[in-house]
């Protein structure tokens, strides 16, 4: 068979039944044979909505993600959502198409240095130039992407390639020289970790996106039972346990909740699973913490002591180290362990019910975001899907939604994607067609990727559209506001004209979506009803919000999380009695 045929017959072999791409010159021989397998495509509009919905899609199904794209721009594209899986550690793997071998560094139309440029962004990048070497090459790159640290891994194959002949077998042996995944963890480490545990008065599991990547949220909750340790969940790690759960304490940093940040801060021993002390989490490095020893646990051996130092290092798969801590623990802990943590817990509440999350209405007489989101939390119910875009609204979102289960709350969390959320939505949905999933983006967000809502409807794919719309650029304004003197500089998306530009219940009308503008709160259950009746076809809902709401608490960047605000002023997280 041809290459372009092994490519197709490879991600058939590997059990992949959905991919998101576009077809052009240099990836146009595999296209062909694509047209004949039951391999489903899903045709997008940008090449970043590629990789951003095989994102979505990774992340939901907990199985690798597929792009394919063409050379030249289509592949620099798609550039963002590696860099974006990277750095939230997302198993994708990314094809694209590239000029004939003997053209390579020739400047030859649509030609890029494709694996050049995306190394430092993936986990690994291939250049393949010969047809025999593509069910390898493939293999290995969802092997790579799959195990260890989940990551992106890009696959450049020449246009020759695809069109020369191989003789096909499966499965084809490979060999990647260097590449070794952490084994058994440490049985010496995993019982120290349990005697710090055993030793600690005012424990915090400090939980990090590692755990939805690994599978790991039953032995979690069996680990919390055990310990009745209080857990903060990174954005990453919304769903890890929980919201209902009375241990979970919500997200910790920048826009983390009073107590989940003075729980941190006064911590004398955190358990860090699957995090890495982030600076978003952290604040300035040096005040983080102060007190508290580190148990680190983490299957890439790179980020143990990277930030902060360890003091019981693990290197491990998470579930495989929990499930060992849980077995440890019973032995360790002495009988009074439980009884030991009342200080600490009457501590915590204290701070939780002092400080909760809640917001003031706005002066403007236009909808508080914060409770468009909470009853669209409430009216969908546990089993929904959220994908998010970034800025106040992915904030908002992490903190007023009830987010019960794993694998249910998804956004860019370390390169902080502006667009992230609808491609990353469609991509959930495709993974998970009998689940309500929405998107929750932002006006300025929206805008750099909403031309994929013709995906969405020509590929029915329903996603629901939540809209926070504000007219601005607000997470930006909100800075000026605070740190800039209100000096709004560039944030107004509507600067010069007199209405909303674009119109989007007109634009989405435009794709053959059903749309609707909210613009009071008694309106809001009403609408949120009528698109959760509508599952045949994406559908969007334009919340008009206050472009004065801000989101709190907040520690500003570089600063102490003993400084955390909230709307009247710093939370003395180190003022109460334990």
């Amino acid at each position: 068979m041809t290459g372009a045929e092994a490519i197709v017959r490879s991600l058939e072999e590997l059990g992949v039944k959905e991919v998101f791409g576009m077809p052009g010159g240099a990836i146009l021989p595999t296209y062909d044979p694509l047209m004949d397998s039951k391999i489903r495509h899903i045709l997008i509009r940008h090449e970043q909505g590629a990789g951003h919905a095989a994102e979505g899609y990774a992340i939901t199904s907990g199985q690798v993600g597929c792009a394919i794209v063409t050379s030249g721009p289509a592949a620099m594209n798609v550039m963002t959502a590696l860099a974006d899986a990277n750095l939230d550690s997302v198993p994708i793997v990314v094809i694209t198409g590239q000029v004939g071998a003997s053209l390579i560094g020739s400047d030859a139309f649509q030609e890029a240095d494709v694996v050049g440029a995306s190394m430092p962004i993936t986990k690994h990048s291939f250049l393949v130039t010969s047809a025999a070497e593509i069910p390898s090459r493939i293999a290995e790159a969802f092997h790579i992407a799959a195990t260890g640290r989940p990551g992106p891994v890009l696959v450049d194959i020449t246009k020759d390639a695809q069109t020369s002949e191989l003789q096909f077998s499966w499965p084809p042996a490979f060999d990647i020289p260097g590449y070794k995944v952490p084994t058994k963890p440490s049985q010496k480490q995993i019982r120290a970790a349990a005697a710090a545990i055993a030793q600690s008065d005012a424990p915090v599991l400090y939980v990090g996106g590692g755990i939805i990547r690994s599978g790991a949220s039953d032995a979690l909750m069996k680990l919390v039972e055990l310990t009745d340790a209080p857990v903060v969940t990174t954005l990453p790690a919304r769903g890890a346990i929980p919201d209902s759960d009375r241990h979970n304490l919500g997200m910790p940093g920048m826009h983390g909740t009073v107590a989940a940040v003075g729980a941190l801060q006064r911590a004398d021993l955190l358990i860090t699973l699957g995090a890495r002390f982030d600076d978003r989490v952290t604040g300035r490095l040096d005040t983080f913490a102060p007190r508290a020893k580190i148990i680190h646990v983490d299957i890439d051996p790179a980020e143990i002591s990277k930030n902060r130092t360890s003091d019981v290092p693990i290197v491990g798969d998470l579930k495989a180290v929990i499930e060992g801590l849980n077995k440890a623990l019973p032995d360790a802990l002495p009988s009074t362990y439980r009884e030991d943590l009342s200080g600490w817990w009457r501590y915590l509440d204290r701070l939780r019910e002092s400080y909760p999350l809640g917001w003031t209405d706005p002066e403007d007489g236009l909808m508080a975001p914060q409770y468009v989101l909470s009853r669209l939390s409430e009216l969908s119910g546990p089993d929904a899907i959220y994908t998010t875009g970034v800025g106040q609204h992915q904030m908002w979102a992490a903190q007023f939604l009830k987010i019960e289960k794993p694998r249910h709350f998804v956004t860019s969390a370390g390169l902080g994607t502006m667009g992230y959320g609808l491609p990353a939505g469609i991509g959930a949905k495709v993974a998970n067609p009998d689940n309500t999933v929405w998107v929750i983006d932002g006006d300025g967000s929206l805008q750099m990727t909403l031309q994929e809502f013709a995906t969405a409807v020509t590929n029915n794919i329903p996603v629901k559209v939540a809209l926070i719309n504000n007219t601005v650029l607000g997470m930006v304004r909100q800075w000026q506001n605070l740190f800039y003197g209100e000096r709004y500089s560039n944030t107004d998306l509507n600067v010069g004209v007199e209405r909303q530009v674009p119109d989007f219940v007109a634009l989405a009308e435009a794709y053959s979506m059903p749309a609707r503008r909210v613009e009071k709160e008694e309106d809001v259950d009403e609408a949120i009803k009528w698109a959760l009746s509508i599952n045949d076809r994406p559908v969007l809902i334009d919340f008009r919000v206050s472009k004065d709401a801000m989101v709190w608490p907040m520690v500003a960047a570089g600063v102490s999380n003993d400084d955390i605000r909230f709307a009247r002023g710093i939370a003395p997280i180190w003022d109460e009695d334990e």
